[in-house]
Order: C-alpha cells, then structure tokens, then sequence
C-alpha cells in the first residue's frame, strides 16, 4: 500500500512543464546607443528576418530607460537593449529570455530544481518577467506577455552556447534537466579544437527541450578570446554564403571556418557593437 501510493504521488512532484517553443526564447543583446542601428542591421542582413519599430521602455523593476527592439530571424531571435540611463542591478548579464506559462510558476519551479533568484518577478510593459541563477552562475530571464504571441517555427533552432565548470558542470546539468524537462541528446567527450583548444580532450554535453537546443562544454575555463564571450550558435544552411553576407553587413570574422567533430563546420563572428555568436552548418554526409 505505501508502495502505491508513493508512485501515485510521484506525477505531483515532477516540476510544472513551463516552456512554450523555442521560437519564442531569445538571446539578449546588448549594445551602446550609437551602435543600435549598425548592430540590428548587420544581424538582419547576415541572417533575414526584420526588426520590430524601435521603442524607448523601462523593462526594470527601478527607474531606468532603454531603446529596444526585437529581432526575427529564421534562424533565432533577440531582444537588443541599448539602455540610456545606467543599467540596473542584475540586467545586462542574463544570456536569454525563456518565454513561460506563467511566471510564478516558472519562478518557483526553477527554484525548486535549485536556481537562485537575482530579481523577483517584476511587471514590464507589456507582461511579467524574473532574473535568475543556475550552478555555474548562469543567468536567464524568464518572461511572460500578457498578450500571448505567435510566432511561426524557427527555420533552425539555435544552440544556447553555455560554458560551465568541471566543479558545477553536472549540478548545472541536474538543475536545467528538471526545470526544463531536457533530455541529453550527447555527453562526450570531444576534441578542444571546436573551441580553440586543440590538442585537448574537453567535454560537451547536448541537452533538447520545448525551450530549444542547449550545448554545454565543461572547461577549466582556460579559453582563447572569443570562446566563452558567445551566447548563441546559430545554424545555418549555407556557410560560405552566410559569411559573405556577414562581410557586406558590417560583421567580421574572428574564426575562420574549421571542421568540428560532428563533421560539420563552425566559425565566430563579431557584430557592431561587439556582439559575438557561432555559425555552423550541418555535417556533410
């Protein structure tokens, strides 16, 4: 009898299913004034998409202003902030923004799986949001819209580039596995070239969830600029073409392209304004 009423209780203690779908999790960017324009149509032009109108908003629980816009791409968003009066305590250093059912229950679920809060969940203008902390301070925001968007399939859903700590590599793992229902797709381990450590053994671990693609290495945080500095790889079809049209829009290459161990390839591009991300495309068959 205890036995069965014990695995009649175990459901209820599986953490609430919050996500949505990748195509509403974005990469936060963020950029000084003068750079705005340059940096959103540098990424525009690269990838496709558009930019949403540019508005001035205070998206901080304290008194702060900040010119933002929002980037559709087919091959994944951003929210881009370049804030006009000082940042506030804890924004600026959140990598992504989930999209969530509701907020306090996302809240509380990735506490329970172990995350600390930096803000507690704060009104914006146009819905609710939460700053929190996993094992091997990984910062995300998580937010909710008041008015439910929809959006259409990513063409290719990026990866959330995440460098951790042999020390928190696998309670991080733990926490975000639970929080986000993920499940490891691969944990190997892989030759350190993919970033810019060749010659070493390093460990990645690929993780899939409602929220999208998650790739962690586990480093010793011993890492040649710029690996560590990007958030983002996005997967693109053709990376010849992608890299020219990278050039005529402003961005440049900080690594050129190299054969990762999938077989595909992988380089890294810095925007005006300083932001960085990885390119790939998919292994040659």
């Amino acid at each position: 009898m205890l036995s069965l009423a014990f695995a009649l209780s175990a459901p209820a203690l599986a953490a609430p299913d919050v996500a949505v779908a990748p195509q509403y999790d974005t990469t936060h960017v963020y950029v000084a004034n003068a750079d705005l324009d340059a940096f959103v149509n540098s990424f525009v032009g690269t990838f496709g998409g558009k930019a949403s109108p540019r508005a001035v908003f205070t998206v901080t629980p304290t008194p702060s202003k900040t010119a933002s816009q929002y980037v559709q791409t087919p091959v994944g968003m951003l929210s881009v902030f370049a804030f006009q009066t000082p940042t506030p305590y804890g924004f600026g250093t959140e990598r992504t923004g989930y999209l969530v059912t509701d907020i306090q229950t996302a809240r509380d679920a990735a506490v329970e799986a172990g995350a600390d809060v930096v803000v507690e969940p704060f009104d914006d203008p146009i819905g609710k949001d939460v700053l929190i902390q996993w094992a091997g301070g990984v910062n995300m925001q998580l937010y909710w819209h008041t008015k439910a968007p929809s959006y259409a399939p990513l063409h290719s859903v990026p990866d959330n580039r995440v460098y951790v700590s042999r020390v928190a590599a696998d309670k991080f793992i733990g926490q975000f596995k639970t929080f986000a229902h993920a499940h490891i797709v691969s944990d190997r381990q892989i030759d350190g070239a993919e970033i810019g450590r060749a010659g070493d053994t390093i460990r990645r671990v690929q993780l899939a969830s409602k929220f999208g693609k998650m790739m962690v290495f586990v480093t010793d945080g011993k890492l040649t600029f710029p690996y560590g500095h990007e958030t983002t790889g996005y997967h693109v079809d053709n990376m010849a073409e992608t890299l020219k049209k990278a050039a005529a829009s402003g961005a440049s290459v900080l690594v050129a392209p190299r054969k990762t161990s999938a077989g595909n390839m992988t380089a890294m591009l810095q925007f005006p304004g300083g932001y960085i991300s990885e390119i790939h495309d998919a292994a040659s068959r």
